[in-house]
């Protein structure tokens, strides 16, 4: 069991709890909930599917349909994913554990705290940006008359909740339309919730690599010490030995966490990628398309807020894959800007001998296919316009 304090997970360990996927109680009851969950979720996607089967299938419900369906395709990836290799995430937070035990020097351990607290204020941010996303459009759906005031729309209307996604459920749709939304709603915010504890793990895992990298610069910088290589002696030198040694052990260290902690997710990336450029695509026409003819503010909301959970996704979690190619880098750099000039022979081959591991490129690879960096991030993206504009074009 690992200690939740001195990682400072408190808040990712009850947003797992919240959807089943905390890897150390894994209860019957947690079993349940998790069948639960995933049965809202998926039976949601499929009552999307069934209409298909009593409307016509026309570009527009097309496009309508695999908007949504695709969207919550990509929360079921990650949900379930994420349960699959729920002992890769125990795994994973126990190498923390046993990572922060070993630290021994107080200046040590506060950079690993610093980088914790980054990932808090992550997790904090993406809380407040998705409780006003998703609970907003659950809000709108029930309480119209407020929105309508807030928007001021002039329109005579009965003010009565409203279903902004196409399913059909072979009932009486007006009859039961409480029933619909209960598990529309509630499929959007286990999926959302889902979607943050899971993207927080990984923003924390990746976080704690950046620190090991941070302690490995620390290391080398006090390896080389000018007071401890002016005096020359037989157990300075030792000493220096035993701190790079130390510092290249915690730079393999990181190395070999950050790969773990993507490795092990490589073919769910892969397929949120491919899932998230798609829908993303959709999303973007069905929201210039309902700009562009004066949709009602329901008609548009979910593709903007869909929309705007891509976006955020990719380029935070670029940006987290950028950060440890640059930690990783800041470790030579920290090599060659020390002044190993100073030291004896015998140190400065141990020197070059870190600095040729910069020879071979390190970065956080998905599946072969992508490189996590904000490039990547910025070529999806630029994708997604694309096929965008082609299919815009081609609408109108």
């Amino acid at each position: 069991m690992i200690c939740i304090d001195s990682l400072q997970i408190r808040v990712n360990r009850m947003l797992l709890l919240a959807v089943g996927l905390w890897p150390y109680q894994q209860s019957k009851l947690v079993q349940f909930q998790l069948i639960l969950f995933f049965t809202i979720l998926t039976s949601f996607i499929i009552f999307q599917f069934t209409a298909f089967l009593t409307s016509k299938c026309t570009p527009d419900l097309l496009i309508n349909v695999l908007s949504s369906t695709l969207f919550y395709t990509f929360l079921v990836v990650k949900y379930s994913w994420f349960h699959i290799n729920i002992e890769d995430v125990k795994c994973l937070l126990e190498q923390l554990q046993n990572s922060y035990k070993k630290l021994t020097d107080e200046n040590e351990i506060s950079i690993l705290k610093k980088y914790s607290s980054y990932a808090k204020r992550y997790t904090a941010g993406l809380i407040l940006i998705l409780t006003f996303m998703g609970p907003g459009i659950i809000i709108y759906e029930f309480c119209p008359k407020f929105f309508d005031i807030l928007l001021s729309i002039n329109e005579s209307r009965r003010f009565s909740p409203r279903k902004i996604i196409v399913t059909e459920y072979f009932i009486d749709q007006k009859k039961y339309l409480y029933l619909i939304l209960l598990h529309e709603n509630t499929a959007l915010l286990i999926g959302i919730i889902a979607l943050l504890a899971t993207g927080t793990m990984l923003i924390v895992y990746l976080q704690y690599a950046c620190g090991m990298f941070r302690i490995a610069c620390y290391r080398i910088e006090q390896s080389m010490a000018v007071d401890a290589l002016r005096k020359g002696s037989l157990r300075n030198k030792n000493l220096t030995f035993q701190k790079l040694i130390r510092a290249v052990d915690m730079h393999r260290e990181a190395m070999k966490f950050s790969d773990s902690s993507v490795s092990r997710f490589k073919v769910m990336f892969s397929f949120m990628i491919v899932i998230g450029l798609v829908s993303g695509c959709l999303s973007l026409f069905r929201l210039f398309q309902g700009l562009s003819l004066g949709h009602n503010v329901e008609e548009i909301m979910l593709p903007l807020t869909s929309y705007l959970i891509y976006l955020m996704y990719l380029f935070l979690s670029n940006y987290t894959a950028q950060e440890i190619m640059d930690h990783n880098n800041d470790v030579f750099i920290t090599a060659y800007s020390i002044q190993w000039y100073t030291a004896s022979l015998k140190v400065q081959k141990m020197i070059l001998f870190l600095l040729q591991r910069n020879t071979k490129v390190f970065n956080l690879n998905i599946a072969g296919f992508f490189v996590g960096s904000l490039e990547t991030a910025a070529a999806i993206f630029s994708t997604g316009l694309s096929y965008f504009t082609v299919l815009y074009s081609i609408q109108n």
